[in-house]
Order: structure tokens, then C-alpha cells, then sequence
């Protein structure tokens, strides 16, 4: 098996290693089990009792010998399925926890600009624009795309819009040239929707809804920003005004 799915789910690559080993040697002593899984004698018996904690391994005593074995596979989805619940309770408890968070913030009107770096991370901001917004509400684009150097790019968005049209949150949007007719079915829905000249193309995505623009660079790497301002938001419903005039439909 690929041993990055067992890294996934949370095992580190030594915890991997030692237990596939374990798959393939069966009951075994450590000595044995350090030289097929190439971790250190000094390191693995820490890593035996994390992957025992996890209910990957279990050992017996023979003759005042401590052997380890695998436990069956069946147990990784026992593993997960444990994982599985303790990230929903902690995400219950943090859900209880965010409105004293957010007193926390302070309510001054200042202009303030966040860096994001990374999809996931753009991702995450994009998604919470949607947490922000209440049904009816709406938000602008500029320069929608999808960035083909960025891995799940149009699969991103294509959710992104099932969940911004199931919230009934409403799109005004100016999309590259390249865009159209190429488009994911679901933006369209409670979507207006128009085409910048080829002329006015570019590798920036802009959002701005409230008192929010989010500014995202697009690249192997992309890179967002994030202005409270609402200033700002002003000034770039003015740009929209004016490109959405020489648009096409």
C-alpha cells in the first residue's frame, strides 16, 4: 500500500514504517523490527507504545521476551472512526466556545489587512466569507478564474458555489475572458454573471462584500490579503461599476 494514506490519517513516517514492518514480520522482537523498519533501537520503543496507544500493535511475553504484533488491518478504520469522534466533540466544544471568542476582538473601526499564504489557508478565508454572509445577502468578483497551477482549484469552487447557493447568498461576477463557456454549472445559480475583455485579464481574484475585500494572487503559491475597510470596499465597487459596463454578457 501507498504508506502516505497511513501518514494521512495521522501516523508519523516512522510509525508507518514500524508498523507495516509488523504487517509483514508478524509476532517479532523489537531488535528484528528496528532493522526492517530502519528506525532506531533508541526511538522504537516510544514509537511501539504510540502505535499500542492508537490500537495499531499489541505484544505478548514469551520467556520474559516482549513481542510485538500488528493488530489486523480492520484496525486502521477503528483508528479513524476513534479520530473521527474526538474531532466532532472538539469541534462542538469550540463551536459552544466562538461567541466568547469574539468578544475578544476588538471594535474599532481601523483598517486592517491580513496575509494568507497557501490554498488551504485561501480556502478557509474564502469559506468563512460565506459564514459571514446571511441569506439574501451578496458579494462581487472580480476576475474569477480557476488557477490551473493550483491542484483542486475548479473542484474547490465548484463546492464552494453548491454551498454559497444552498445559503441563497447571491453573486454579481466579472469573470476572465478565458472563463467563458467553461465554467462550473453550479456558479450560475443565483449568480449574474459577465466576461472582462481579453485586454483586462490577470492572475488576480477579487472579492469584496461588507466591509471585506480579499485580494487573492493566484500562483503555484498563491497568496491572499484580507482588508477590513470599508473605504476600500468603495473604492473597488467603483472599478466593478465601470468594468461591468464594457463587460460582455
Amino acid at each position: 500500500m501507498n504508506p502516505k494514506l497511513l501518514e494521512n490519517i495521522g501516523l508519523t513516517e516512522a510509525e508507518t514504517r514500524v508498523y507495516l514492518s509488523l504487517i509483514e514480520l508478524g509476532s517479532t522482537k523489537t531488535g528484528i523490527l528496528s532493522t526492517k523498519s530502519k528506525v532506531s533501537y533508541s526511538k522504537i520503543y516510544k514509537i511501539l507504545y504510540r502505535l499500542e496507544q492508537k490500537g495499531l500493535v499489541g505484544h505478548i511475553i514469551k520467556g520474559k521476551v516482549k513481542y510485538f504484533k500488528a493488530m489486523k488491518p480492520k484496525a486502521i478504520l477503528d483508528y479513524i472512526d476513534e479520530k473521527t469522534k474526538k474531532l466532532e466533540f472538539q469541534r462542538k466544544e469550540i463551536e459552544k466556545s466562538l461567541p466568547e471568542i469574539e468578544k475578544l476582538i476588538p471594535s474599532d473601526s481601523t483598517p486592517e489587512s491580513v496575509t494568507y499564504n497557501g490554498f488551504k489557508a485561501i480556502k478557509n478565508l474564502l469559506l468563512g466569507m460565506l459564514d459571514e454572509l446571511n441569506q439574501n445577502e451578496s458579494y462581487h468578483v472580480m476576475g474569477a478564474m480557476y488557477e490551473k497551477d493550483v491542484l483542486g482549484s475548479r473542484p474547490f469552487f465548484r463546492l464552494f458555489h453548491s454551498k454559497r447557493a444552498k445559503k441563497k447568498i447571491k453573486v454579481k461576477m466579472l469573470a476572465n475572458f478565458d472563463t467563458k463557456g467553461n465554467i462550473e454549472p453550479e456558479t450560475f445559480k443565483l449568480a449574474v454573471i459577465r466576461y472582462l475583455p481579453k485586454y483586462l485579464m490577470t492572475n488576480m481574484h477579487i472579492f469584496f462584500y461588507n466591509d471585506t475585500v480579499i485580494l487573492i494572487l493566484w500562483m503555484k503559491d498563491p497568496i491572499a490579503f484580507s482588508i477590513k475597510s470599508k473605504g476600500a470596499v468603495e473604492s473597488f465597487k467603483k472599478y466593478f461599476d465601470t468594468f461591468w459596463k464594457i463587460a460582455n454578457k
